[in-house]
């Protein structure tokens, strides 16, 4: 992928900040034609530059005031299958991302609940019961200063 070039990278960050923008919106910008765009943008897609489009919605507007990421350790006996434990975990809405992780624990959980009440509820009832749990690491979110953007 180190076959980006300028234009590709431009092409890249107007994507990430808005991704419903146009192609000749893009290609006037950028001084293409958007025909031109288009196929840069159609190239990028093709050599998984771009994985798609993703519309972000605020939680808190939505109800969800709480966000906990939990870090989770495997418990050693039993010897449960990473897929059973992802398929399981991946299966409950209140969990955002799942990450496979390396360090101190084996994933880490980004949970959405209502608030702590419901997240008390969501850990007891659907987390901790998930197969292969071991021991369990919270973080309240407390405020997000700087959200994912163009890399």
């Amino acid at each position: 992928m180190n076959d980006l070039d300028a234009t590709d990278r431009a092409i890249l960050r107007a994507l990430s900040r808005d991704a419903t923008r146009p192609a000749a919106d893009l290609g006037r910008k950028l001084g293409l034609s958007q025909p031109a765009a288009w196929r840069r943008i159609r190239r990028l897609r093709e050599i998984g530059a771009l994985k798609g489009r993703r519309l972000d919605l605020d939680a808190a507007a939505l109800g969800f005031g709480v966000t906990v990421f939990l870090g989770v350790k495997l418990a050693n006996r039993g010897r449960v299958s990473l897929e059973d434990f992802e398929r399981a975990v991946c299966a409950i809405r209140e969990v955002q991302t799942v990450e496979h992780v390396l360090g101190l624990h084996d994933y880490r959980l980004r949970v959405v609940a209502r608030d702590l009440e419901d997240f008390e509820r969501v850990l007891r009832r659907r987390i901790m019961t998930l197969p292969g749990i071991g021991p369990v690491e919270a973080n309240v979110l407390l405020s997000e200063e700087r959200l994912p953007g163009p890399l």
